[in-house]
């Protein structure tokens, strides 16, 4: 099979929803699901089209509340283009005769391409071959060919190309209750033979969307003549063309569209914008072409070069290429974040969480640029999240467990368990730790590009304001002379509250406490590294006197983190008197165990009485820091921890988790990398599988998880070499797993084009030509300067030598 392809025979109605959620098309502006362009949302189907940070709200009665939510809006519908032969039905795929029936995802070029042959009941047998893509180089720009070949027949064919502004949210079935229609229609048109466009507007943030589109029949790249019919209802335009067709003879039918909203930049209205450059677009051949040129651009900075096997091998380039597809070059001069679930559907609403922790570390070595842009859409929330920390009397910036638009707090406050039918509580509001995500992102941007301005003129400051909110959130327990923090959750979402509790939180998740700490000392150090007068100013504005420093040092050094077993970090306080849970019987009566949660709860019971997680907690602080820095925090904390100690902690973890976040296969991955490689390998592989597998039974559909597949490609490239950030140094330690062979990567640091080639025994780092100064490489524990055009080879068979 080839490695660079997603391929698959034969049309199957069950998988449908995932080859749509898999064969999405996008360019960090706007993305369209691989469904059929014929179909209409409605069964199997669901062909969504997402604007990049397009979101609307909507209020639904829920149980006697009303609720407000935010989603990420389903856009008009761009790639409507049915058919029919003579005056026969409208051709869909679950009623025809199908035979040869191929889709294929094209990732080194970005194409979608689908072919097959049909059989109507007068037998007249037509084969048909599609293109389309989504253009990586023109982010307002795709296209749809549709070739017709009656193989034994002549006639005619009917053509209806169309687009559909009256589409509602209804990607998710738990979702479907809420109000769900985000468009309104505004303005409609043709203004020539030609083109046709259609103008909405969303319902509560008043944005307009405007999409054009040209659609031309030819045979042997010249036009023909056709009998035209233009069609107009309210939210929707289509034109409708009847042409000739001969037996032996291919037909093809060419859309281009062109998409706008009124919040881009340098137009005038996004209505005259897409009617204007939908006629300057050129041909389908042309876009095609200049498309490719941009993905191949791309790969060149983003390919990664392995030895794993074909499958695995096109699984990693599938991974790269729906995080470039959801984040790109465009996105750049975007006000976006990063979607927990891609722009590829809409579970999660197109809500940002913490999962940039897993991408931002990937686009640092290769698109630095991007992570600035993407930090910013946080930076530029700043006032909301202070806002937020004021109205619940703290101090500094509460920024939200999930984000939208403006960067107020979006998470549910009831959510639905579909296996109970019930509406519960949601507390993951208390997820504080998604502002340590926010400083770490912003600290190991820095480590990577030493870009002082950002840290200067808003990185620092929103370190700033994160760490006077943790500081906020401790409280003094001069009994054990111990900082605490309280009533909060972890990334386990699995414990909300303790058992029979009447409020939720839990108090002393360690890795809140111990990622609190490293934050404050990050912060200082912050401070202390931007250029004195932009300190000065910053001091001068935020008001920052000696004593909060003081007193920021302090509870850097007096957090407490619990624990149990005999040197067991305690997940939370009092985690260690909980019961054990009964894991094999569990698994023998449900076997698919991930979501326990709704299990329990459907069963009344719950998660909150029990020793299991459903994902990585106390292990995050091994994905996150060095063992030499992790060290060093404990030890600034009063702690003990060495490499005997981490390792019983990822063994006894490991056992209690249930692994029901994407997430949590990476990080396992990563802490068992360098003790059991085995093991490690494993989960490598189960998170590898995540999306292509659907393996959470459903949820892919609704949109891939983006932070695991980025996760997957940073697991390579920085989990299995060691590569990290940290005290102006780039440092490897290397430890490839066997099945994966080799490793050929091209990453950029601190100005600097470097090629790696990793082998089980051998480094080679080249860095390529350039102005920029030296780095410093950290080779274990070695440290050498290494200036622009050098090739450095260490072998790792033994301890290097440079």
């Amino acid at each position: 099979m080839s490695r660079w392809a997603l391929t698959y025979d034969g049309f199957n109605p069950d998988e449908e929803p995932l080859r749509e959620a898999l064969c999405t098309l996008g360019n960090g502006y706007f993305a369209t699901r691989g469904a059929a362009p014929e179909a209409a949302a409605g069964g199997v189907h669901y062909p969504g089209t997402y604007v990049a940070g397009l979101y609307d709200r909507l209020v639904t009665d829920v149980a006697g509340r009303a609720i407000t939510n935010e989603d990420l809006v389903n856009a008009p519908n761009w790639l409507h283009l049915r058919f029919r032969v003579d005056n026969g039905s409208w051709f869909t795929l679950e009623d025809a005769a199908v035979e040869d029936y191929r889709q294929e995802l094209d990732l080194r070029q970005g194409v979608l391409t689908r072919m097959f042959a049909f059989t109507d009941p007068d037998g007249r047998r037509t084969r048909i071959a599609q293109r389309r893509f989504v253009h990586m180089g023109n982010p307002h720009a795709a296209g749809l060919q549709t070739t017709f070949l009656p193989e034994n027949w002549s006639g005619s064919i009917h053509v209806e190309s169309g687009l559909d502004g009256r589409v509602v949210n209804a990607g998710v079935a738990r979702y479907r209750k809420l109000n769900s229609r985000h468009l309104e229609p505004r303005e409609a048109g043709f203004p020539d033979d030609d083109s046709m466009y259609l103008e909405v507007e969303t319902t509560q943030s008043h944005v307009l969307v405007a999409i054009a589109a040209r659609t031309v029949v030819r045979f042997d790249g010249e036009r023909i003549p056709t009998r035209l019919t233009q069609i107009e209802e309210p939210g929707f335009v289509a034109q409708a063309f009847d042409f000739d067709v001969a037996e032996g003879v291919p037909a093809t039918v060419d859309k281009v569209i062109t998409l706008f909203t009124s919040r881009d930049h340098a137009i005038s209205e996004a209505g005259l914008e897409a009617r204007t450059w939908v006629g300057r677009l050129g041909s389908f051949d042309g876009l095609l072409q200049s498309h490719t040129l941009a993905w191949d651009l791309l790969w060149r900075r983003f390919s990664l070069a392995t030895g794993v096997d074909d499958y695995e091998a096109m699984v990693l380039n599938l991974h790269s290429f729906h995080l470039l597809q959801t984040v790109s070059k465009h996105t750049i001069d975007l006000d976006v974040g990063v979607p927990a679930r891609g722009w590829h559907g809409e579970a999660y609403r197109g809500h940002i969480f913490w999962d940039e922790l897993f991408i931002f570390p990937y686009l640092n070595l290769h698109l630095p640029d991007l992570t600035r842009a993407l930090l910013l859409y946080r930076f530029r929330r700043l006032p909301e999240a202070r806002w937020a920390a004021k109205t619940e009397g703290l101090d500094g910036a509460l920024y939200p467990w999930q984000s939208g638009s403006n960067g107020r707090e979006e998470s549910q406050v009831v959510h639905l368990n579909p296996k109970s039918g019930r509406w519960l509580p949601d507390n993951s509001h208390l997820q504080r730790h998604i502002n340590i995500a926010v400083a770490y992102n912003t600290w190991q941007y820095y480590q990577t590009t030493a870009d002082v301005a950002f840290l200067a003129h808003g990185g620092a400051e929103m370190m700033v304001e994160i760490s006077r909110l943790l500081a906020s959130l401790a409280t003094y327990n001069r009994a054990i002379d111990r900082y605490e923090i309280l009533g909060v959750m972890g990334p386990d979402e699995y414990h909300d509250a303790y058992p029979d509790a009447d409020e939720p939180g839990l108090n002393n998740n360690a890795y809140t406490n111990v990622m609190a700490a490293w934050v404050l000392c990050r912060t200082t150090e912050a401070l202390d590294l931007i250029p004195a007068f932009r300190r000065s100013e910053l001091i001068e504005k935020l008001h920052i006197q000696r004593e909060e420093l003081a007193r920021w040092d302090e509870i850097g050094r007096k957090l407490k983190v619990a624990f149990h077993d005999d040197g067991i970090i305690s997940q939370f306080e009092g985690y260690g008197e909980l019961e054990e849970f009964d894991w094999t019987g569990y698994i023998e009566r449900y076997g698919d165990i991930q979501r326990l949660d709704r299990i329990l709860e459907a069963e009344g019971d719950s998660t909150n009485r029990y020793k299991l997680s459903k994902q990585a907690d106390v292990l995050m602080l091994f994905y996150l820091l060095s063992t030499d820095e992790l060290t060093s925090v404990f030890e600034r904390l009063g702690y003990e921890i060495d490499g005997d100690k981490i390792q019983r902690n990822i063994d006894y973890y490991d056992q209690r988790t249930s692994h029901g976040s994407t997430l949590s296969r990476i990080v396992n991955a990563w802490v068992l990398a360098r003790s059991d490689r085995k093991r490690s390998w494993d989960f490598f592989q189960g998170a590898l599988l995540s999306d292509v597998t659907d393996i959470q039974g459903g949820t892919t559909p609704e949109g891939i998880h983006l932070g695991a597949m980025a996760g997957t490609v940073d697991l390579v490239q920085r989990g299995f070499t060691g590569i990290e950030t940290r005290e102006d140094t780039l440092w490897l330690d290397p430890a490839i797993p066997d099945e994966l062979g080799e490793l050929r990567f091209e990453i950029f640091y601190r100005g600097h084009l470097l090629d790696f080639h990793i082998t089980p025994d051998q480094l080679t780092v080249t860095t390529r030509p350039g102005e920029a100064n030296p780095i410093r490489l950290g080779i274990r524990d070695q440290i050498v300067e290494v200036p622009a055009a050098t090739t450095e080879t260490v072998p790792l068979s033994a301890q290097p030598t440079l």
